[in-house]
Order: C-alpha cells, then sequence, then structure tokens
C-alpha cells in the first residue's frame, strides 16, 4: 500500500488525536483522518474496486467536506458550453456527452478507478479519462441518468468535476507550463552551483575540503532530485505498476542510483560522488522535454484558438425593433442578429440583408474572403469585413459548425494511430533491451574496472533512452493534421495520414462533391408525340408547371428541391406528397394527381431528350406534360483535383445515382475514363467492397449525407463539410471548405509525412546505436550522455516541424 500507515489511508495526512474512523481493507483495519476520507473509502470498496489503493502512486486529495449540489448543472441554459449530443446516429436523441475535468487525479490508477465507478451506473454509455490532462468525456442516456447524478458520484470518490470550458483549459496549461519552468529553473539553478563546486573538487581540494564540498554537492542535488526529476519518477513508478516499460524507467534508474551512490560516498567516505553529472543531465532532460511541450502545444490543433473567434456579446434585434447588445449565450434559433463591419459572425445563420465580404480561412482554410448576399448562409466565427448584416439565427452553441469542428478535433487527438502505438511498443522492448545490456556493461566494466562501472553503466542508461523513437511519429502526426487543418482538411480519424500514400484508386460521388450540390431549372420544353400539343410552351404553362414542381418539392431537403424552391411562392399547394428515394415525388393538386422524376416513375418509359444534362419528368394523372432540365455546377477547383491526382498514377471513378446523360456529361468534362450512373448507396457500397476484396485500396470522396454507408466501409474517406452533418458524418476527414485541391496537398501532405516519420525513426535508431557501443566503452560521460540524448529528441522534433512550415501548392 501507498499510504502512509501512521497517516490517513486515503490522503495521508495525520490522523488528529482521539479520532478513530476507520475501515477493513483488504482484511486490514484502515484509519482516517475525517469523515469524508471514509465516506470516499467506502464507495471504492462498496464498488468492489478496492484494487484503486494497491496500484496508486499517490495519496488522494482531501475530499471537500463542504456538500456541493450540483443540480444546477441540470438546466439546459448551464449545459450549454460543454454538454452536446452525442453524434452517434445509431444512438437515441437522449443520449449525450459532457466534457468534464477532473480535480485529484494523480496517476493512472485514478483513471481506472473513475472509468470503473462510472461504468457502473445505469444509464452511462461510456467513460474515457485522460490522466494528462484531467479530462473527463463522458456519455450517457439523459433519460435514464441526470448530469447531476454523475457528477455526484465523481465527487463521492474524491474527484471533483467542473465543467470543461476554454478558461479552465487556459488555466491547466498556464499550470503546466509554469510548473515545468519551476523544475526547469531548479535543475539550471542546481546545475551551475554543483558545477561550481565540482570545479573545487576535480582541482585537487585536499581532504577536509572534500568533505565540506561533497557535502554542500550534496545539499543542492537534493531539491533537484526530489523536485526537477520528480516527474521520471513517478511515471517508471506508473509504467511498472502497469508492467509496460517506458524511456522514464532507464532514467530514473540513472538518477537515482547515480545520486544514491554518491549519498553513500558522501556520508561513509569513499569512492567517486556524481552530484554535478546527476544535476546536469536532469536539467538537459527537462530542457528538452519542456521544447518538445512547447512544440506539441504550438503545432497541436489549438481548440481554444477556434472559440476565440466568438464575440462576448450580439446585437440582437427585439420585439419592438430596437437592436441591443446581449451575451452570446441568450441568442437562439430564430433571433435577428446585426453583424457589424469588422466583427466576427456570433453564430450560424441565414443573410437576411445586406452584402459584404466575409473571411472563413480559419475554419474552411480558403484563403480569399467569400461573398455574402441574401440567402446565402454564414459561420459562427468567421469575420465580416465590407458592410453590416443581418442575419437569422439557424444554430448556436453546440449546434454550430464551429461546435462540431472543435468536437472532431478533440475526436482526432483522442485517436491513436497505428504508427505511435507500433513506436510506442517498440520503444518498450527498446527499454527492456536497454536494462539488460546496461546490466552487462556493468558486469563487464566491473571486472575490467570497478572504479569506472558505475558512470559507464549510468552512461549507457541515459545515452540509450528511446526518447527520440518515441517521439518520430506523434510529432510528425500531430504538424501534418495541425497543417491540413489550416488548408482545409480536417482529419476525424488517426488512421487516414497512414493511409492516403496506399491509395490506389479514388471514387468521387458527383452531386455536392464534384458539382455544387444546388441545380438550378435551364430549361422546360413538351412532350413531343403526348397528349400535350406539340407546339412550343407559352410562358403561363412554364410558370404553371414550375409552381406545381415547387409544390411537389415543399419541405424535401433533396439538392434537387432546392432547384424549385424560387418558384415556391405562388400559392399552389400539394396533398399527399409521397416521396420515393432515387425516383421521384407525387401528389395531389387541386384534386388531381401529379408526379415529377425519372420517366418510369411518371408514367412510363420514355426516351430522354438527346441534349445532356439531368432531365425530369412531370406528369398529371400518367399523363406526360412538359421535361424539365436541370444543371448543376462543376466546382471550379475539380477539374485541376482530376488531373493532379490521375498525374500521381492513382485510378478515379465517378459513381453517382444521377441519370447517364447528366453523370456522362460530367464525366466527359472532368476526364473521367471511369462512371457509373443510377447507383444507389447499397450498390455503392457493395461496389466498394468487392474492389477492396480484390486487394484494393479505396478512397472514397462523397457528400457526407446519401454516401454515409460508402463513407464507413471505404479504406479512407473524405466527406464535404456541411453545417448540418458535420458532427455526425461517419467519414475519416471532412473538408471544410469548397477548394477540391485540398484533397491534393492531403496527398502531397501525407507522403512528405511518411517520409519525414522514416527519417525519425531512422535517425533514433542510427543514433542509438552509434551511441551505445561508444557509451558502453566509457568514451561517453553522463553529462555528455544527457544532451545527446536531448539533442536527439530535439533533432526529431525539428524535422517534424518542416510539415507544418511548408507552403500550400
Amino acid at each position: 500500500m501507498s499510504s502512509v500507515d501512521q497517516g490517513c489511508f486515503h490522503c495521508g495526512l495525520d490522523v488528529p488525536p482521539h479520532t478513530h474512523l476507520s475501515l477493513d481493507i483488504d482484511g486490514q483495519p484502515r484509519r482516517f483522518c475525517c469523515l469524508g476520507c471514509q465516506a470516499v473509502a467506502s464507495a471504492i470498496v462498496d464498488g468492489g474496486l478496492q484494487n484503486f489503493y494497491r496500484y496508486r502512486t499517490d495519496n488522494n486529495p482531501r475530499p471537500n467536506e463542504q456538500s456541493v449540489n450540483f443540480a444546477v448543472y441540470d438546466l439546459p441554459d448551464v449545459q450549454q458550453e460543454f454538454v452536446y449530443s452525442s453524434g452517434d446516429k445509431a444512438a437515441s436523441d437522449s443520449v449525450k456527452q459532457a466534457q468534464l475535468l477532473l480535480e485529484g487525479i494523480s496517476c493512472a490508477a485514478c483513471v481506472w478507478l473513475i472509468e470503473h465507478h462510472l461504468g457502473k451506473l445505469a444509464g452511462v454509455k461510456s467513460v474515457r479519462v485522460n490522466a494528462t490532462t484531467h479530462r473527463c468525456l463522458v456519455s450517457w442516456d439523459a433519460a435514464q441518468l441526470q448530469l447531476s447524478e454523475i457528477m455526484s458520484e465523481l465527487a463521492h470518490i474524491g474527484y471533483h468535476p467542473i465543467p470543461a470550458t476554454q478558461d479552465q483549459h487556459q488555466q491547466l496549461r498556464e499550470k503546466e507550463n509554469r510548473t515545468a519552468l519551476m523544475r526547469l529553473a531548479i535543475a539550471g539553478f542546481g546545475m551551475m552551483q554543483v558545477g561550481m563546486v565540482a570545479v573545487a573538487l576535480y582541482s585537487g581540494a585536499d581532504a577536509g575540503w572534500q568533505v565540506y564540498l561533497r557535502w554542500l554537492s550534496l545539499l543542492i542535488t537534493t531539491p533537484v532530485v526530489f523536485f526537477s526529476a520528480k516527474p521520471f519518477f513517478a511515471a517508471a513508478k506508473r509504467s511498472l505498476l502497469t508492467r509496460h516499460l517506458t524511456m522514464d524507467v532507464p532514467v530514473s534508474l540513472a538518477i537515482g542510483g547515480a545520486y544514491i551512490a554518491s549519498c553513500w560516498a558522501t556520508v561513509f567516505g569513499g569512492g567517486e560522488v556524481y552530484f554535478d553529472s546527476v544535476s546536469m543531465f536532469t536539467f538537459f532532460l527537462l530542457w528538452g522535454r519542456y521544447l518538445e511541450m512547447r512544440a506539441r502545444h504550438r503545432n497541436g490543433i489549438d481548440t481554444d484558438r477556434l472559440a476565440q473567434l466568438l464575440p462576448a456579446t450580439a446585437t440582437r434585434r427585439s420585439e419592438d425593433g430596437e437592436w441591443l447588445a446581449v451575451p452570446l449565450k441568450q441568442i437562439r434559433a430564430g433571433d435577428r442578429v446585426l453583424v457589424a463591419s469588422g466583427t466576427s459572425v456570433p453564430c450560424d445563420g441565414r443573410v437576411l440583408d445586406g452584402h459584404s465580404s466575409v473571411v472563413e480561412t480559419l475554419l474552411t482554410g480558403e484563403p480569399d474572403a467569400v461573398e455574402k448576399n441574401v440567402g446565402d448562409l454564414v459561420i459562427a466565427g468567421t469575420l465580416n469585413t465590407d458592410s453590416a448584416l443581418q442575419i437569422e439565427v439557424t444554430a448556436t452553441g453546440q449546434n454550430t459548425r464551429l461546435s462540431a469542428i472543435e468536437r472532431l478535433v478533440e475526436q482526432a487527438q483522442q485517436d491513436k494511430p497505428t504508427q505511435v502505438a507500433l513506436a510506442d511498443k517498440l520503444a518498450g522492448y527498446f527499454v527492456a533491451a536497454v536494462l539488460v545490456v546496461s546490466a552487462l556493461v556493468a558486469l563487464i566494466w566491473w571486472q575490467i574496472d570497478a572504479s569506472h562501472a558505475f558512470w559507464v553503466t549510468l552512461s549507457v542508461l541515459v545515452v540509450t533512452c528511446p526518447c527520440a523513437l518515441s517521439l518520430a511519429s506523434p510529432t510528425a502526426l500531430t504538424a501534418a493534421v495541425s497543417w491540413l487543418r489550416q488548408h482545409g482538411l480536417l482529419i476525424t480519424r488517426g488512421h487516414v495520414l497512414e493511409g492516403l500514400p496506399k491509395v490506389q484508386r479514388v471514387i468521387f460521388d458527383k452531386t455536392g462533391t464534384l458539382t455544387m450540390g444546388a441545380p438550378q431549372v435551364v430549361e422546360i420544353r413538351s412532350v413531343s408525340g403526348q397528349t400535350e400539343s406539340d407546339a412550343p410552351l407559352t410562358d403561363q404553362q412554364k410558370q404553371h408547371y414550375l409552381n406545381v414542381c415547387a409544390a411537389l418539392e415543399t419541405g424535401s431537403t433533396h439538392p434537387i428541391a432546392q432547384a424549385f424552391k424560387p418558384y415556391s411562392d405562388s400559392g399552389v399547394t400539394a396533398t399527399g406528397v409521397r416521396q420515393i428515394t432515387g425516383e421521384g415525388v407525387s401528389g395531389k393538386i387541386a384534386g388531381e394527381q401529379y408526379a415529377l422524376g425519372k420517366p418510369d416513375f411518371v408514367c412510363g418509359d420514355l426516351v430522354l431528350p438527346e441534349v445532356e444534362g439531368q432531365w425530369l419528368l412531370l406528369g398529371r394523372e400518367g399523363d406526360p406534360l412538359a421535361w424539365i432540365r436541370l444543371q448543376d455546377r462543376l466546382r471550379d477547383s475539380a477539374q485541376p483535383m482530376i488531373a493532379a491526382l490521375q498525374s500521381r498514377g492513382l485510378s478515379v471513378e465517378l459513381l453517382s445515382g444521377d441519370g447517364e446523360s447528366e453523370v456522362g456529361r460530367v464525366a466527359n468534362e472532368l476526364g473521367f475514363s471511369h462512371w457509373q450512373a443510377r447507383q444507389n448507396p447499397d450498390q455503392k457500397l457493395a461496389y466498394i467492397q468487392q474492389l477492396q476484396e480484390q486487394g484494393e485500396k479505396v478512397l472514397m470522396v462523397g457528400d457526407g449525407i446519401n454516401d454515409v454507408p460508402v463513407l464507413s466501409g471505404a479504406f479512407v474517406s473524405v466527406a464535404m463539410g456541411g453545417a448540418t452533418d458535420l458532427a455526425q458524418t461517419r467519414a475519416d476527414s471532412v473538408l471544410l471548405g469548397s477548394d477540391l485541391m485540398a484533397l491534393e496537398r492531403a496527398f502531397e501532405c501525407a507522403i512528405l509525412t511518411r517520409r519525414v516519420i522514416r527519417q525519425n525513426l531512422f535517425w533514433a535508431l542510427c543514433y542509438n546505436v552509434t551511441a551505445l557501443p561508444l557509451a558502453a566503452a566509457g568514451l561517453v560521460p553522463p553529462w555528455a550522455a544527457a544532451i545527446g540524448m536531448s539533442a536527439s529528441s530535439l533533432v526529431v522534433v525539428g524535422n517534424a516541424l518542416r510539415i507544418s512550415r511548408r507552403k500550400s501548392s
């Protein structure tokens, strides 16, 4: 047990006199300092989780004895900042997710306890706790369990929960930075002072002065070991308890062994002291890790930066027509908001009045300002540059596109790529090998020259620490993910960068992917040889038919329905509307049955007009009335993107559910040699699965709405980001803007990342293979070993930074 027997078994503090609080744990009576600690321990034991006390590495903080009422966190207004829908389409609407920060986490055993304790609660779906950031992601069914009950359970076992807001994250980062700087400063001060004392020792001080100088070195080095080097010892202890060797094990053995041996020599006399080496390589190790931490923070995806795009207030129009500044939290969907020139858009919305340019670079990666007119959508966090806009709010808080991006970023950060997992596994084996080699070196040098055996072994332990090996992959991947997000592609799964260089075939959906997804009516003509006259349609007839189509499509979210939206204000209404996916829509207007869609759905098999385009047939009571041609404009970046992928030797293919004429037109314009039309989602999925069974690696690019099965089944998938489906997409990555060249940039970045990772691994292995024999031969002192190991890690980090500094093509 890690608790001091004379103190409180839970928190380690002294038990006050005349306090007789105890509990039997593992067959022994354990004493507690207060009712709070006893209650927490009782909850842990009653839950069958007493193993927590066996594996913890630190005493727990004393629980807050003042009762906390968490009921306020059940209020919807309070939950807006840190609670959101799960985004899982298979889950019910009542399933929610909350981001919490937990006070009191000290080791991996705390994580185990929290996850197992909450996991036993009825209604809790999943719990994930990050021991480094003290962040807890909990998913639960709000119909069975209140958030306040979950937070109370956390407090009951000694971990006080608070909402994971941006302010709290900032405070944690500042605390981490301050602590790291303090440890580094003390180690640096100790290194300099002990170094000056060591000069006197090495200069031939007489026996009396040697004793004094050794004790002075011990006094200066002690805080360096017990405070500055504490993270190494704590991490090593955790890894040994979990039976997983990490780089901190040899580092701790080196620091602890050198310090203990030097203390022995100082107290009992005789032998060498290594206080200068202990202080020096502790400083260099901390310096290297501090720079690594700063590099990760700088190159990681900083979600706080996104949240800071939102203003604190918004100008809302009141019922009496006045414009009033109100807190952003008070804005609701349907409100009318004024966005002044030079200010950020506070929420997602649709432009009601005004014309301006909006910069969406930080969200979409597109550098140019986008023109916004009446009816266009604007995104929370973007910058209005020209003139004022009045918008109708469509989404606020956790429902905005900005919040969806933040959640996908968090998902990507929690996903551990196989490259990183493999490097960690290799590092574990490498540490085991280092320990074995170090023992052999110590044995051999003990036979050769016992006076040098200790510091030679020390150098071997330090110089071969596989820091660079463990950093080789994660630093490069973090830099790549950050760079891609800044240039328009959001990575949401860890395997994307590993998978892109292996892709052999890229399959595209058409509508909403290669095209703008907003078809327009470009022609309406009579049906030759049917019951209607062969004469051209009059303007009045055309208008009436378009009004009928608009009535049938009212309420539909399909892109085709948007083409008839300009004609929806005619007053024509339809009843009994019935939509058939992939076929068409039908309904009654003025007592007559109308149908719009494919010919065989409307009135039988008719020959489509020869003019290319997407043709729909309008019919009444089974008789054809008119052909309507729609055309969707291609994205400007579609053709150069297809050409770029083909120049890479990739096979590109078009797979669409639209008719052959329209799909053929798009395929010819973009240069597709292979394309298929009239493919429903099930057929698309079956086709991709067939290709992958034959050994091909397929990348699927779709609109993220109709292509969910295909996106889920492809080797790698990219979805076009939309304001409504972004949070629920099953794709591995999301294209934030309309520039399809982000896909080409992703291939370039993935190939560069793979090259950088290989370079880093090669460097790390070469360094260790070269340094090991030199250290084993006694040619590398411990302080130089620490410099070499830190320098090796910094070379890896610096090489990874090349990815984030590369310019976009």
